[in-house]
């Protein structure tokens, strides 16, 4: 019955496996709920700033404001890479750092120099790993807020005025559906222009108090951060929307396992039964003889 014994271990190891991954379904499936909120309440303000930005901008206006400026060459862009924390969370982080790598090799295919700054773990590891060097490492909160896009953008833009770096793109996860969130890039310095439907930048008549320069100066600004805020509110939906369906193809081979270790337990218990009862049944024939 050693055999038994064995599979009786398996399918109790299997049973503990599959309590751990419904509950992490469980929990993935409660935190993406509330970043898909944070998603959808972030939207409105998005195309509001974009209607704003698209309503003011002209020519003039933009030879003046250095986040608008569109370099001629680009020599050297930073690119920041978004990924989780933590992994079993299927291809999730695999597609996003693939995605960062391609981005970084073609730029600098280009002979464009490029700084990396990572956001999350697991992108951070993987280019440390290949002796990349990463210029600056923070982590992806569970609940990022406006000041968490801050902290990551900020010092690029001041770079950017500066004319440190000519770009900034931002590597994130596109949060399209539950089961749909695939790598994504994003370029977010320069600004440029918002396209009306027509295809150019929206022209309207106002009356602007204090005037458009001074909407532009803090707009702006807030548009980038905002921008960066999306890739992240995004990417945490889009880790737990993956996380959950990870685990819950785990918890389905789970099922499935002990259900096919069940049926070979069951097998061999019922060929142990019947090899005793014959070995039963052929003693008391032997002394019956």
């Amino acid at each position: 019955m050693a055999k038994g014994r064995e599979l009786k271990g398996r399918i109790k190891s299997v049973e503990n496996t599959r309590k751990i991954t419904r509950t992490m379904e469980m929990v993935a499936t409660s935190k993406m709920k509330r970043a898909v909120d944070r998603v959808t309440a972030a939207r409105p303000y998005a195309e509001a700033l974009t209607g704003v930005i698209s309503s003011l901008y002209s020519e003039e206006l933009a030879a003046r404001y250095p986040l608008l400026r569109q370099p001629e060459t680009i020599r050297r862009a930073a690119v920041i890479l978004i990924t989780s924390n933590r992994g079993l969370a299927g291809a999730f982080n695999s597609n996003l750092i693939k995605e960062g790598r391609t981005l970084v090799e073609e730029l600098e295919g280009r002979g464009i120099a490029v700084e990396l700054h990572a956001v999350g773990r697991k992108g951070a590891g993987f280019f440390r790993y290949i002796n990349r060097d990463v210029k600056s490492v923070r982590l992806l909160e569970d609940r990022p807020s406006a000041e968490s896009a801050t902290e990551v953008v900020d010092a690029l833009m001041a770079d950017f005025i500066n004319g440190t770096i000519d770009a900034v793109y931002v590597v994130h996860a596109a949060f399209k559906s539950a089961l749909s969130t695939p790598p994504a890039r994003l370029q977010v310095l320069p600004v440029e222009p918002p396209q009306s439907e027509g295809g150019a930048a929206a022209q309207r008549d106002f009356l602007l108090f204090p005037s458009a320069d001074a909407i532009l100066q803090e707009l702006l600004p807030s548009y980038v951060r905002n921008a960066v805020y999306r890739a992240l509110v995004e990417t945490v939906a889009a880790e737990q929307a993956a996380r959950r369906t990870a685990m819950k193809n785990a918890t389905d081979n789970a099922s499935e396992m002990l259900n096919i270790l069940r049926r070979t337990y069951n097998r061999a218990r019922q060929a142990n039964i019947t090899q005793e009862i014959a070995e039963i049944v052929g003693g008391a024939s032997a002394l019956q003889g």
